[in-house]
């Protein structure tokens, strides 16, 4: 079971577009705002453990997996355009607002995110059936996977913040947002490539 918790860890906290915007938040003071996107996160790994975990994985085909890619890396490109649109037009960081990040885009991006199913699915469909994870067991193992889930986010959004508090120029969280951008531009790319025309 420990490599159960060892597998999501070394996945869900590792950078990826989520964690990536949550840091950005951080370095932009909202702290409070976003902690609704990280529970939208959350939520949304619960929905997907659940159904997974109940179902297995005979729900994610092919022509499924590239849909929901293609429309994973559209949006995280869609919200590096957002970014880079804010840092350019604010000259001070404090009055750049990631507005986007709301329970409902939390939800959205992790539900549409292919990391989310690299997470899940070798975890209901080999690790929960290899120490005999069952019945309601999938159910609290969902509840404990997803705090964990939430808790990735969360954890950047606090470096973040540490950061943004010990950069005290302007102009450098600027440039940041626009590296953080750029960032979320590759990782869009990436998806499109390795999830998308890869399998086409």
């Amino acid at each position: 079971m420990v490599e159960i918790l060892a597998y999501a860890f070394g996945i869900m906290y590792t950078p990826g577009p989520v964690n990536l915007m949550s840091l950005n938040a951080g370095l932009s003071g909202q702290v409070r705002p976003t902690l609704r996107f990280c529970l939208g996160v959350g939520c949304a790994m619960l929905i997907l453990l659940l159904i997974f975990g109940y179902s297995g994985a005979w729900l994610i085909n092919t022509s499924t997996q590239l849909t929901i890619s293609t429309a994973g890396s559209m949006y995280i490109a869609y919200l590096a355009y957002k970014i880079a649109g804010s840092a350019l037009k604010s000259v001070l960081i404090s009055n750049t607002k990631t507005h986007d990040l709301s329970f409902k885009s939390g939800l959205v991006m992790q539900l549409l995110n292919p990391k989310s199913f690299v997470v899940i699915l070798p975890i209901v469909t080999v690790q929960f059936p290899a120490v005999q994870i069952s019945g309601s067991a999938i159910f609290t193992w969902s509840l404990l996977l997803t705090v964990m889930a939430c808790g990735a986010p969360c954890s950047y959004l606090l470096i973040g913040n540490r950061l943004g508090a010990l950069i005290k120029k302007p102009i450098y969280l600027r440039y940041f947002n626009l590296c953080m951008a750029a960032l979320l531009v590759y990782v869009a790319i990436d998806i499109a490539y390795q999830h998308v025309y890869l399998k086409w």
